[in-house]
C-alpha cells in the first residue's frame, strides 16, 4: 500500500480514537522508510498520545526541536549507546538522513557505540547486548550450563527409576 494510503488510514485511526491501530501503521511505515523524518515526528506524536514520553523522545531523537523531557526520558531508557543505536533503528549511512543535525546524532550515537564495543560501529550491523558487554560472564554462564545439566540428569534418573520399577 502506498506511503500516502497508509498514511490517510493513520489518521482516519487517530480520528476515530483508534490510537493502537494508528500506531501500528505508523511503525510499519517508519521500518520501511527509517530515514523519513515526518514519519518519525508522526510517530512521536502518537507515543505522545499514550503518554509515553521515553517513545516520543526515541522517535524525535533526530530533531532539533525535541523536547528536552522527552530525550531525557529516551536516554534514560536506553542507558548505553549501543541500546540507543538499536533503539533507532536507522538503516543504512548517516548520509541517508535528510539534516545536518539528524546526521550529527546519528553520528554521535555510533560513534558512542563504537567506544563502547571497541570497533567501528554500522548502522547495518547494529551490535547485540552480549557485543555491548551485558549478555553475562563465563562464570554466569557456567552455572547456567551446569544447573540445566542436573535437571535433565534428575529428569533422566527418575524416567530410569520408573522404567526399573514398571518391569519389577
Amino acid at each position: 500500500m502506498p506511503m500516502r494510503d497508509t498514511l490517510a488510514r493513520a489518521d482516519a485511526d487517530l480520528a476515530a480514537g483508534r490510537v493502537p491501530v494508528a500506531r501500528q501503521r505508523l511503525r510499519g511505515l517508519v521500518s520501511s522508510c527509517p530515514d523519513d523524518l515526518m514519519l518519525r515526528r508522526r510517530l512521536a506524536e502518537v507515543y505522545r498520545l499514550y503518554g509515553e514520553p521515553a517513545e516520543a523522545g526515541r522517535w524525535m531523537y533526530l530533531e532539533p526541536d525535541r523536547d528536552a523531557a522527552e530525550t531525557s526520558a529516551f536516554e534514560k531508557r536506553y542507558r548505553t549507546a549501543p541500546q540507543r543505536m538499536r533503539a533507532l533503528a536507522w538503516q543504512g549511512p548517516e548520509a541517508l538522513a535528510r539534516t545536518a543535525f539528524a546526521r550529527e546524532q546519528l553520528a554521535a550515537v555510533r560513534a558512542a557505540c563504537s567506544e563502547v564495543v571497541g570497533r567501528p560501529g554500522d548502522w547495518s550491523a547494529v551490535p547485540s547486548d552480549r557485543e555491548e558487554g551485558h549478555g553475562g560472564n563465563s562464570f554466569t554462564d557456567f552455572l547456567a550450563g551446569a544447573g540445566c545439566l542436573v535437571g535433565v540428569l534428575a529428569f533422566l534418573a527418575i524416567w530410569v527409576n520408573g522404567l526399573v520399577a514398571l518391569f519389577d
